[in-house]
């Protein structure tokens, strides 16, 4: 019922544990969604398999099938529930915590041993705060949403309901704002402003998202943000965009919805890019991308039907030179010809 699938064989099989088809044992699910595994289909000692409604079985299958319009998003969705189980199961407040006696805590949370949590902060109903959280002054963490260990979100700084921040995160960071003096040096900016994550956001391990100079930097509902990513002040990041690794997005940047951007391009700063944009792995954009679902690669990044047509001919420039070379020899003995004649 939870992946609307149709069940084909014993549907009185139960299984305890998740497991690749390829490795799975009796009591396991698996799933098959990519047809080079296919022949594992027929030798998995898996107890219970979710397949495509579309594959086609070219001999007898032991074990029950579990038959679903998108094998991959159905075994994901059962994944997604195992994980809500098992967090549903922490609940209370480890000790040695602290907790300001002005912060408001609700039903259901789940705070871990040495977890710092501010005055005024905000944990909502079902939050889960693992050991080595710091939550500054005035923080507000949304229902649901998981903190895992190490994470530090300064204050001010808002997370939405159902977001999952993963560990080593920091939220709320200044951002790199200096001025240039007379004298050679730099005179600090106060970064006076916060960090805004919607619902429904996940943020990968040791990914950094700085505060604003003023205003708020953006992550809007739905986004995911890759291990070690870097979002500078002021820039906003718009619905379910995906951002890879290593990626860097500089000041002030405006980031459309439905963006992908693979990992370690570099986003320069004032710039807009539009929705539906794609951004190839170590891209470097310098420039606003003003047309929705552009692809755009290369370092300054362009057009990537024109990237991949240009990297085709510096391919074939050893091939030309040598065509060059020989055309040379050719007139060089025609004109030696010529010149014999006359």
């Amino acid at each position: 019922m939870m992946i609307n699938g149709k069940v084909e064989g014993n549907a009185d099989t139960a299984v305890s544990s998740f497991g690749k088809i390829e490795e799975a044992k009796a009591g396991q699910l698996a799933f098959l969604a990519n047809p080079k595994y296919e022949e594992y289909l027929y030798s998995t000692e898996a107890s219970i398999i979710i397949i495509n409604e579309t594959q086609e079985l070219r001999q007898p299958v032991s074990a029950t099938l579990i038959k679903v319009a998108d094998a991959y998003t159905a075994f994901a969705t059962l994944l997604d529930k195992y994980n809500q189980i098992k967090t549903q199961q922490l609940t209370g407040i480890q000790q040695p915590a602290y907790i300001d006696a002005t912060a408001k805590v609700g039903e259901q949370v789940f705070i871990g041993a040495f977890a710092y949590i501010g005055e005024n902060v905000i944990v909502a109903d079902g939050a889960k705060i693992f050991p080595g959280v710091f939550l500054g002054a005035n923080v507000t963490v949304g229902k649901n949403s998981i903190i895992h260990p190490g994470v530090k979100i300064y204050h001010e700084c808002i997370v939405g309901s159902n977001v999952i921040i993963h560990a080593g995160v920091v939220i709320g960071s200044d951002g790199f704002g200096f001025a240039p003096q007379a004298d050679g040096s730099f005179k600090k900016i106060p970064q006076i402003g916060n960090v805004i994550i919607e619902d429904n956001v996940e943020i990968g391990a040791n990914t950094t998202i700085d505060r604003s100079t003023i205003g708020s930097t953006l992550i809007k509902a739905g986004a995911k943000l890759d291990n070690l990513v870097q979002i500078a002040h002021n820039v906003e990041v718009g619905n379910n965009t995906a951002i890879a690794a290593l990626v860097g997005v500089s000041g002030s940047t405006k980031i459309g919805n439905n963006v992908i951007i693979g990992g370690q391009a570099g986003l320069a700063g004032h710039i807009q890019i539009a929705d539906g944009t794609k951004i190839n792995g170590k891209s470097g954009v310098s420039k606003s991308i003003k047309t929705p679902n552009t692809s755009i690669t290369g370092t300054p990044a362009i057009d990537y039907l024109t990237s991949m047509r240009s990297q085709a001919m510096v391919r074939n420039l050893p091939a030309l030179e040598q065509r060059v070379k020989d055309l040379e020899q050719i007139l060089k003995k025609l004109m030696e010809k010529s010149e014999t004649k006359d």
